[in-house]
């Protein structure tokens, strides 16, 4: 399937990516090796999707999903997410992470080479040419840009070639692997994916808690996510799985995710609150009595579901 085909299919519905896929991962050195790959039409790796019936599927996002079945990606996200911030000069509805990673992204005609925008280097120089503006208008719209200039005079074909080759770069063909079967549960298809992103950071049972929780309260995530970002403005950097551990420990008395099995989204919801007390207190009290007041001289935050569980339970934290 081409590029361009697969970033439409996102737009209308029927590709997406599953609510137990992390974020965004890539750094800028990752996007540009992809881009230099496929400038060079090198081989970049098949896409896996997971074939799933519309309304079975817990996707990222707010998008909306065609009807009847649904492609998840399973291997491929970062890749496709790339490329559509490059293509489309913004990030696709499903995406979570830091698009600084693709954004600004420059070719140089003369040596073809990529680079991120850097004012000092680029600014006066005629040989970089923004990629997305490539993508957007195509090479045709740079004719008069490269005719008027003496600089591009004598390699004026070869140059748009170069343009053309960018461009083209959005009908290149990814083949694409496709898990079915009504055997294909949610737990199945993480094992799936963990085998063939055995490259990567495996999925762990934290994720799937995550996805399971999430399908039953889509702003479980963001929710997360904003008492994460408290605690960062004091200097304390916890994950995600961290404290949905705290929160599966105040709910079921239990460190175990597979506790949360039979939780309701109303238990998990109160359990947030409780897990926010816990950790306000034990961060006030190990800063005030301790002298702990950054994560990097914290060396037991694995201790906090076990200690938050004690404290709720002991009713020092009202």
């Amino acid at each position: 399937m081409k590029i361009s085909t697969v970033l439409d299919q996102i737009d209308l519905g029927s590709i997406a990516l599953p609510e137990f896929q992390r974020g965004f991962v890539w750094n800028r050195y990752q996007v540009k090796k992809l881009m230099q790959s496929l400038y060079r039409r090198y081989p970049v790796g098949s896409l896996l999707v997971w074939v799933t019936k519309t309304e079975q599927a817990d996707t990222r996002g707010k998008g909306v999903l065609q009807p009847g079945s649904v492609k998840l990606l399973l291997d491929g996200q970062q890749r496709i997410t790339s490329l559509y911030g490059i293509v489309r000069g913004k990030p696709p509805e499903f995406f979570d992470g830091n698009e600084l990673a693709f954004t600004g992204l420059h070719f140089n005609i003369e040596n073809e080479i990529f680079e991120f925008y850097a004012p000092l280097k680029m600014k006066d120089d005629p040989m970089w040419f923004d990629v997305t503006e490539i993508m957007k208008i195509g090479p045709g719209k740079f004719i008069n840009t490269l005719t008027q200039r003496p600089e591009y005079k004598d390699n004026l074909t070869e140059y748009l070639n170069r343009l053309t080759s960018i461009h083209s770069i959005k009908d290149v063909d990814l083949h694409i692997e496709e898990v079915t079967g009504e055997d294909k549960t949610v737990d199945v298809v993480v094992d799936v994916f963990n085998k063939v992103n055995s490259g990567g950071t495996k999925l762990s049972k934290g994720d799937l808690a995550l996805a399971k929780v999430c399908a039953e309260w889509p702003d479980a995530r963001q929710e997360l996510k904003a008492l994460l970002k408290k605690w960062e403005k004091a200097g304390y950097y916890f994950k995600l799985e961290w404290l949905l551990r705290i929160v599966n420990t105040v709910v079921t008395e239990s460190a175990y995710f597979s506790a949360l099995k039979d939780v309701d989204v109303s238990m998990i919801q109160e359990g947030l609150k409780k897990a926010e007390k816990s950790v306000d207190y034990l961060l006030n009290l190990i800063s005030s009595r301790l002298g702990l007041d950054h994560d990097r001289v914290l060396g037991s935050r694995y201790s906090f579901p076990l200690l938050a569980g004690f404290f709720l339970e002991g009713g020092t934290i009202s």
